[in-house]
């Protein structure tokens, strides 16, 4: 017990990098990832609760709006699948804050949504997808090895994919 707590102590010395996508100026929303999960997190107009949310998360979309509005707020593919059971969303201080839980574990995505992919915000850059990956490759390590502190440690040059690397020498 005491390795795994550890664990999760080191685990959270990870910082995950917050994206903003933004549309004539305004937030539409945030996102970040860490080994497991994408986080997305939306602000609302003043007063709304959650009773009045819509928030359907499938294992390719997400849909967010409120109840009664003629369209939803958000309605995007995901970048990839997520696990719609193992995903839910709570509103808390005035954001709505879903968290997907990836289908695949260690997969780095570019972006949050397809769609949005190529746009200033929505997606990662060559060097944010490649600082993402070292990321998500030292989370990996930090679980794999509680007993140790990789949360100051670096990966140089190109890091190789997380999801494989070194997998076939235990």
């Amino acid at each position: 017990l005491g390795g795994e707590m550890a664990s999760n102590a080191n685990l959270e010395k990870f910082v995950a990098v917050r994206k903003r996508f933004q549309y004539q100026g305004r937030t539409i929303y945030e996102w970040e990832q860490s080994l497991e999960e994408l986080n997305l997190f939306v602000t609302p107009p003043p007063g709304v609760r959650a009773a009045q949310i819509v928030c359907r998360v499938e294992t390719r979309r997400v849909t967010i709006g409120l109840k009664g509005a003629d369209k939803p707020y958000l309605d995007e593919e995901l970048w990839a699948a997520c696990k719609q059971h193992d995903s839910f969303w709570t509103l808390e201080d005035g954001t709505l804050h879903v968290t997907l839980t990836k289908a695949i574990a260690e997969e780095p995505w570019p972006a949050l949504f397809r769609a949005h992919a190529q746009l200033d915000g929505g997606g990662l850059n060559a060097l944010e997808q490649e600082e993402l990956k070292k990321s998500i490759l030292l989370q990996r390590f930090q679980e794999e090895h509680a007993g140790f502190d990789f949360s100051g440690a670096t990966v140089s040059g190109s890091a190789p994919d997380p999801r494989t690397f070194m997998r076939n020498l235990e």
